[in-house]
Parts: C-alpha cells; structure tokens; sequence
C-alpha cells in the first residue's frame, strides 16, 4: 500500500526515510508539540515552500529548463485568492472563484510562453522568463485599483478558517483549537496530495520521456518525442503546482503584496532549496525545504545564545552576532552543495548504494542491456 501511494518510489536509503518519515510527524504534530506564533508560522511556510520548491523541480530537475517565471504563478495564485476575497468578501465560493480563475491564467501564460519560448536556447528562454517575472511584478505594483500596489491586500478568510473561530470550548491536548489551527491542517493535506500527485506524475511514463528529454533532448526528438510539446506540458504542471502553492500562502497570511510572493530573493531561495535537497528528486523538496526555512526561521536566535556564551571573548561574541546572521547562512549554504554536491538526498542514496568497479569486459560476457524506451514503459 505504502510502495503504491509513494508511486513505487520509495527513498531508497533508510537514513532518508528516517528524515522523511520524522518531517512528516514533526509537521502534522506543531501545533501541539511547539505551541506559539512563531513555530506555527514556520511549519506553514514549510509546507508552502515543499509545494513550490517540488513543482520547480519539475522543471529544472526533471525536464533540465531553468525558468525565473516561477515566482509569477506562485504570485498569481496569491493574487487571485487576495482579489476575489477582497471583491467577493470572506467565503468558500470567493476562495473557489480566486483560484479557479489563478489556475486558468496561470495555463494560458504557461502554455504561451512554452510554446513560443521552449524553441530557443537554454540561457535566452532563461532571459525570457526573467522579463516576465519583472513585467508582472511592475504590473502588479501598478495596478493599485485591484492588487493594492504595493502597499498589497489584506483580507478575510471564511469564518472556519478566521482565527477568531473557536468550534470547542476546551482544550485538546494542551491546545485550543481554532481557525488558525484549522487553516494549518488544511495546508497540510494539501500539501500531502501535491506532493503524492508530483511523485505520481515524475514516476510515469510521461515523467520518464521528461527525464529522457533532460538527459539527450536530440535522441528523444530522434526516437518520435515531440520535445516542445513535452517540455510544454511539464512547464504548464508545474506553473498550476505553483499556483496553487501561492494560493496556500495566501490563505495563511491572509494578505499579499508584490514582495510577499512576486520577489526575485523567493526565486533565488527555491534555487537554493532545489539545490541543497537534490535535484531530479520530489523529496529534496520537501528536506531542503525544511532544512532551509528551520535555518532561516532560527539562526538569529542560535547566533544569540551562542554569542552570550561567549560574551568573554568580544571578538568571537561580534563574530557571532545574531546581526550576521546572513554571513553564517551563507557559510552553512556553502559547506552544503560542497559535502553534498547532489543534494542530501542525492547523498543519502549514493551512501547506501556504493558505486562498484565495472569488470572488464570478457569475449564471452553478455552484452549490457540497452536503454529503456519511455514508449514502452
């Protein structure tokens, strides 16, 4: 049952299944385990960023496109729940409305500029979707009538989902329980169905004729691969995962601005994540994105101990102060890709499957297999 809800990919390292299966519980047990704002707040962006981190590794990872547009789906989805509830006002059918609508232009301008862009060039599609995310994000800021400007748009969630809803009068295991702590267990099994659904879909047919097209992009095109169709396709997927991550993000704060959802450091962070999690591999998702938001989220604060412990030696307690905090998360990003330069997962599954010296090859050994066909997968 488990082989088949992970779509026949399992971790393959029981270190990483260790991890996987400790982020799962540490995730869905915050609430009661690490009562407060802050950890809460910090579960939810985790949750946010495996979705949009996983559904841009559908591309660079699976498909070997680098796209700079990503921001600007996660931005659509937030913008399209923020103006249909700001419009519609706090209800089911304005969250419904806001994301069908996000989702429909986030098709057609992922399908646009796949089809138009995916011809060129890696580094001039790259180019060209770094335009886009700029141009949306100018527009955004300008169009104040509807997006706010860029002061952004706060707004209401429907009374489930507000704060304020308290559906139990007593406490549950140490917690009340109210519409905060309903919108987080909402995010969470949404993000639990992305997450199965791109396993699903990078362990198909289609997903293996994406990693052909990744690896020899002239040799798919040789053997009958419509490679901008595919490539297509896989941009479209990914654009509408994102969009819906950015909708999931909006739901939590309740507002989005330009700088919420739309900056270029979000993009260089999900570069960052892929990366440091693994590339070509749904599950670095979700480890790089827990690593890296942890790191964010707390190294102020292990700075600050660490530098009162050493308040004795004032070089050290200035090297360590929480004010440096980039420096030290630029250290710790560095050490990652050198020890890990396939990512923690890569690096998990290279340790359990050490690489063999090949024999040399006799006149009456077998030849080695051909490779597989994806048609025939």
């Amino acid at each position: 049952m488990l082989t088949r809800l992970l779509s026949n990919d399992l971790p393959r390292s029981r270190i990483l299944a260790v991890i996987l299966i400790a982020l799962f519980v540490a995730l869905a047990v915050t609430p009661f385990a690490i009562p407060g704002v802050k950890a809460l707040n910090v579960a939810a962006k985790i949750l946010v960023f495996i979705v949009l981190v996983a559904s841009f590794d559908l591309l660079l990872g699976y498909t070997g496109i680098v796209s700079f547009a990503h921001t600007m789906f996660f931005g659509i989805g937030a913008y399209g729940v923020a103006i249909a509830s700001t419009r519609m006002g706090a209800g089911w059918g304005a969250l419904a409305v806001g994301i069908a609508c996000a989702l429909a232009i986030s098709l057609v301008l992922a399908a646009a500029i796949g089809l138009f862009s995916l011809r060129v060039r890696a580094i001039f599609f790259s180019m060209i979707t770094l335009a886009f995310a700029a141009a949306f994000q100018t527009l955004a800021s300008q169009l104040s009538e509807f997006t706010g400007g860029e002061d952004g748009l706060t707004f209401k969630m429907p009374e489930l989902l507000s704060p304020s809803y308290e559906p139990f009068a007593t406490e549950f295991l140490g917690v009340l329980i109210d519409g905060r702590t309903i919108s987080y267990y909402l995010l969470f099994v949404v993000t639990v169905v992305l997450f199965l659904a791109m396993l699903r879909i990078v362990n198909s047919p289609f997903g293996r004729v994406l990693q052909a097209i990744r690896e020899n992009e002239f040799r798919a095109e040789a053997i009958g691969y419509r490679v901008v169709v595919y490539r297509t396709i896989s941009s479209v997927l990914s654009a509408l995962f994102a969009t819906l991550a950015g909708a999931m993000l909006a739901i939590w704060l309740r507002y989005n601005g330009p700088d919420t959802t739309l900056s270029f450091e979000i993009m260089l962070d999900v570069l960052l994540i892929v990366v440091i999690g693994g590339m070509g591999t749904i599950y670095g998702a979700a480890i790089g994105s827990g690593l890296f938001v942890v790191a964010q989220s707390y190294l102020q604060d292990l700075l600050k101990l660490a530098s009162d412990a050493v308040s004795g030696l004032p070089w050290l307690a200035a090297l360590l102060s929480p004010d440096r905090w980039l420096l030290w998360l630029g250290v710790l990003f560095v050490l990652s890709v050198y020890y890990f330069p396939t990512g923690v997962v890569g690096r998990l599954r290279a340790l359990r499957t050490p690489v063999r010296a090949k024999a040399p090859a006799s006149a009456g050994s077998p030849a080695p297999a051909a490779a597989e066909d994806p048609k025939t997968t």
